[in-house]
């Protein structure tokens, strides 16, 4: 990774990694100019039950599955690096690649609860954002708490992002896609027991 190498990072539970995903992360790719995309697999998401959270192997595992594609990394790095808050991960990063330009990637939905984010403002201030709106979320989503904040730094040309003065913050809008992690679970609950007997089968 030479300097400037550039990189968003997409946090999440994946319980499980989805088609979502990967349709975020290439239109990301393609439309921001990115080198790559990580997939940061939440050791333990602080906003989500412990209750029902796949081992964080299964999650990445079911993220490989889901990826397929060169340049998105699935990867569970906050386990090595001991944390948990999405800014704890970031300054992390930063120090550890300081040649890499990052971008933080998060879904419509995300950007709705954002408010509840630890240090949410400082996150802003650390990294570009740039959500994936996407239907019936992108709608409610501008008048989410944190966008009475984040409003007055919105760009309208998301590849700009690189010369951005930070906070900043755009859009990019890619239209109804229904598919959820919530929803794949509530249609297959025993999808982590499914993919273990398989990767036993396999070994």
């Amino acid at each position: 990774m030479k300097k400037g190498f550039t990189v968003g990072l997409l946090g999440g539970s994946f319980n499980p990694a989805h088609g979502g995903h990967r349709r975020m992360s290439v239109a990301a790719l393609e439309r921001l100019g990115l080198d790559e995309v990580w997939w940061l697999v939440s050791p333990q998401n602080p906003l989500k039950p412990v209750a029902g959270m796949a081992p964080l192997a299964l999650r990445i595992a079911s993220g490989k599955a889901a990826a397929r594609h060169p340049r998105i990394r699935v990867t569970g790095i906050e386990a090595e690096l001991g944390t948990q808050l999405t800014i704890d991960t970031i300054e992390a990063l930063k120090r550890r690649y300081p040649q890499v330009k990052f971008l933080w990637l998060m879904g419509s939905d995300n950007l709705q609860q954002f408010h509840r984010w630890a240090a949410w403002r400082q996150i802003a201030r650390q990294v570009p954002i740039v959500v994936m709106a996407r239907s019936p979320y992108v709608g409610r989503s501008q008048f989410a708490p944190a966008m009475g904040w984040l409003r007055r730094w919105r760009h309208q040309n998301p590849a700009g992002w690189r010369n951005w003065h930070l906070p900043g913050l755009a859009l990019v809008n890619l239209g109804l896609d229904q598919r959820s992690a919530t929803a794949i679970r509530r249609a297959d609950p025993d999808w982590a027991d499914d993919l273990r007997l398989q990767q036993d089968s396999e070994d």
